[in-house]
């Protein structure tokens, strides 16, 4: 690849608890993983973005990082993680992990040493009074300590919010980002990017949070073809802009277009708002369907409302499963077609929907019990893949996986899908093999279609996207059929279907 390589790449997020499971304890790990390799590799993945996988209390799934420079036992070990960089590299697949620089986790040596001695506490945000700041993830984003002061965690108690007026702070993440690069990791994806400086009012997109960026990227261009990736929920594209900026972040998440309701106005308006932004800075955009946050495209777009919000308040309403599987099709090949880099999450690719049906006690997210149970979280897109087999735990490993998996899910295990040529992952397969040669970076050229609910663009290598989202099929132009996401008859498009040609 080139030392551009991320502005094209078609990244898969692996979150590694739900992966594969490869000592049978009934959690991934990174054995497991290694032993898939080869399936991301046929899938036509160019890298692999894991998700934390430090030694951590799991409070929030490996997001309260207790220590930066080792791997949770319950993954492996330091040790295996460097076999996994080298054998991805043997394959040609980067490798991108989890910094999360916002907050840590009270069980880091340095919280307990702030617990200890109210004299190294200017690491985090203690304070006398907290003030009437409410978490992220409901309730109040104050703790007290037995001594009576307050700290501040912008999202679980466990998850302590670094003070980014300390240099101390600056000079540990620098120093965790080389200690990753030396041992080959090929870029970070930095986590709540946006929140790390506080004022007595404000918590989010504060002016010296840019000054951070700028050394990290100091950092990153010492090594050769590493790069930093933004998770930025921000109210508007100009804003997310400015993080990439020559010197700052390389690329973000687009969650705009994740965000957007299947609607052909919608989907324009973010899709030429976000090439336009972007261009003003140099830096490609994203395209993302789904995250380990997000409801399952599957069935979100079988629903009456198709947009996604952080909130669950959607969580539980009527899904048709044949639309919504049909939609999410679409959407993926238009999202492969698109100018940019690329993320497809993790069972993306088999077509899961979101299991909403998880019994209380099994879930662990953090926004349900915080929430009073009024938020049901993000478990249900986080349930262990299935790979093979009949019946669970559907060859993930081990006989009783982490969360439990839906009995009726042996139609889409990754061993059935493989077997059936009009799958969601073969379909997959041929569409990032396609995408691989003739689309990533670049630019596109929207061509009149006739109809406003019909979307149509010509990419440089002359490959033609057409998506229809209106209620009728519509005639395609002229040209060779590539790919489809559902059957064509006549040369008509149906509704909710993407199809790609290379045109005469």
């Amino acid at each position: 690849m080139s030392n551009t390589w991320w502005r094209g790449a078609a990244i898969y997020q692996v979150y590694l608890r739900s992966f594969a499971d490869g000592n049978g304890d009934g959690v991934g790990d990174l054995a497991g993983l290694r032993s898939r390799l080869p399936y991301l590799k046929d899938l036509g993945a160019d890298a692999i973005w894991l998700n934390p996988w430090y030694p951590s209390p799991m409070a929030d799934g490996g997001y309260d990082v207790a220590d930066y420079r080792g791997i949770e036992p319950v993954f492996g070990t330091l040790a295996e993680a460097e076999k996994l960089i080298a054998e991805a590299h043997e394959l040609d697949l980067k490798i991108i992990i989890d910094v999360v620089p916002n907050h840590s986790s009270t069980a880091s040596a340095w919280f307990q040493e702030a617990l200890a001695d109210p004299a190294a506490r200017d690491r985090f945000w203690f304070r006398d009074e907290p003030n009437d700041w409410q978490s992220i993830f409901g309730g109040p984003a104050w703790t007290q300590v037995p001594d009576g002061q307050w700290y501040l965690h912008l999202f679980a108690p466990e998850q302590p919010d670094f003070n980014w007026d300390n240099p101390e702070v600056h000079q540990e993440f620098e120093d965790v980002l080389r200690f990753w690069f030396d041992r080959g990791v090929d870029g970070v994806r930095v986590d709540s990017a946006a929140l790390l400086y506080k004022s007595d009012t404000a918590w989010q997109d504060l002016d010296p949070v840019h000054d951070v960026y700028r050394h990290w990227r100091r950092v990153a261009d010492s090594y050769d073809d590493r790069v930093l990736i933004g998770e930025l929920w921000l109210p508007d594209q100009e804003s997310l802009a400015r993080y990439l900026r020559p010197d700052e972040l390389h690329t973000a998440f687009n969650f705009d277009f994740l965000s957007c309701p299947w609607d052909p106005h919608e989907l324009r308006r973010v899709i030429d708002l976000t090439l336009t932004t972007h261009a003003t800075v140099g830096a490609p955009p994203t395209w993302v369907l789904s995250n380990h946050d997000v409801t399952r495209p599957v069935t979100r777009y079988g629903r009456a409302d198709t947009g996604f919000a952080h909130g669950g308040a959607l969580h539980g309403t009527p899904s048709d499963p044949e639309l919504g599987y049909r939609r999410a099709r679409a959407a993926a090949l238009l999202a492969m077609a698109l100018p940019g880099g690329l993320y497809v999450y993790q069972g993306e690719e088999l077509g899961l929907p979101e299991v909403e049906d998880l019994p209380d006690e099994l879930r662990q997210d953090p926004m349900y019990a915080r929430s009073g149970g009024t938020n049901p979280g993000r478990d249900g897109c986080r349930v262990p893949l299935p790979w093979s087999g009949d019946e669970p735990p559907f060859g993930f490993g081990g006989p009783s996986p982490w969360l439990p998996q839906p009995e009726n899910w042996r139609k889409l295990t990754a061993e059935a899908q493989l077997a059936d040529l009009d799958s969601m992952l073969n379909l997959y397969r041929t569409g990032l093999r396609l995408r691989r040669s003739l689309l990533g970076d670049g630019t596109l050229h929207w061509l009149p279609s006739g109809d406003d609910r019909v979307l149509a663009f010509t990419r440089e290598s002359g490959v033609t996207c057409v998506a229809n989202l209106g209620p009728e099929p519509v005639p395609l132009p002229d040209g060779e059929v590539l790919l489809a996401s559902g059957r064509l008859e006549d040369r008509l498009l149906p509704p909710d279907t993407t199809a790609w040609l290379r045109t005469t």
